[in-house]
């Protein structure tokens, strides 16, 4: 018995390892090629990638708006691209469109969960049926209201469209999680006098860490990755302009240069990368948070 499972383990952990394998591959040839010169991108694959090819100026040229040599432009110089801004922009936007809908899905969920009030059942209905509506059919309702109080082309108005997008999953989320701590924890810090804000901010936030730092990793990656909501709310000024919009920008100006596409692609990873490594031992315990009662 003993031996089969031993066997069973080393398929799956195998198969498992083979997938992640594979899946890692492309991510690594990104990184690979961003720091190989122009003419041995255009020449070999990544795979034949010798020491004596690996450069910084292709980060340089993506990040400080280094100048490079290009002899296909008239004065045989062209200009990097300076995404340092828009990585500031990202960090602007990302941030409170992380931290926003958490702290009101929080008080939500406690509220949900813990607190009788009328028509609670028909409200968390409500935030419920919300997870099944497509984000795009409020795009220009939204903007429409925007421009009437000249919100659009702002910070604001994109933190205040990623909150209402992201808080139906949050509730939900967080709701599932603070509904199934011990009702007896509860009732013994009630017995003692304290009122819900206190049990709230003492209680029910460091025992819901997993559950918020699960939707942070969620969210975060979301409104890092997004070109849409950004490109409708926000513009495509360069004063306000987000890395995705960088790099769509990129991608057209920029087609034929491998070795600026791949470094100024691999700058987008680097925040999510260390966002989901530095949360993920709360990863797994958010995702089946409100699985089990006790």
């Amino acid at each position: 018995m003993k031996s089969r499972k031993l066997a069973s383990d080393i398929v799956v952990n195998g198969t498992l390892g083979i997938l992640c394998l594979l899946w890692t591959v492309p991510t690594f040839g990104v990184l690979v090629s961003s720091f190989r010169q122009p003419e041995a991108l255009r020449e070999t694959g990544w795979w034949k990638t010798a020491p004596g090819e690996f450069t910084l100026a292709n980060y340089e040229q993506v990040v400080g708006g280094k100048e490079y040599p290009d002899p296909t432009l008239p004065g045989g110089v062209a200009q990097g691209e300076d995404m340092g801004r828009s990585f500031l922009n990202s960090l602007t936007v990302t941030v409170p469109s992380t931290l926003i809908p958490i702290m009101i899905a929080a008080f939500a969920a406690y509220g949900f969960a813990w607190m009788r009030f009328p028509g609670r059942k028909v409200f968390f209905v409500f935030v419920v049926a919300l997870l099944v509506v497509p984000l795009q059919i409020a795009l220009i309702p939204i903007l429409r209201d925007y421009m009437q109080i000249n919100l659009t082309g702002t910070f604001l108005a994109v933190w205040l469209a990623h909150t209402g997008f992201g808080l139906p999953l949050a509730t939900y989320l967080l709701f599932n999680y603070i509904s199934s701590l011990p009702r007896d924890l509860l009732e013994s810090a009630f017995i003692d006098g304290a009122s819900h804000f206190t049990i709230f901010t003492r209680l029910i936030l460091p025992l819901s860490l997993p559950a918020l730092a699960s939707f942070a990793i969620f969210q975060f990656l979301w409104v890092w990755n997004d070109l849409l909501v950004a490109l409708v709310f926000i513009g495509g000024t360069p004063e306000v302009a987000v890395l995705t919009q960088r790099l769509q920008e990129m991608t057209g100006s920029r087609g034929q240069d491998w070795h600026l596409l791949t470094a100024g692609a691999f700058v987008t990873m680097v925040v999510p990368l260390l966002v989901f490594f530095g949360l993920q031992r709360y990863f797994v315990r958010g995702l089946l948070a409100g699985s089990v009662k006790g």
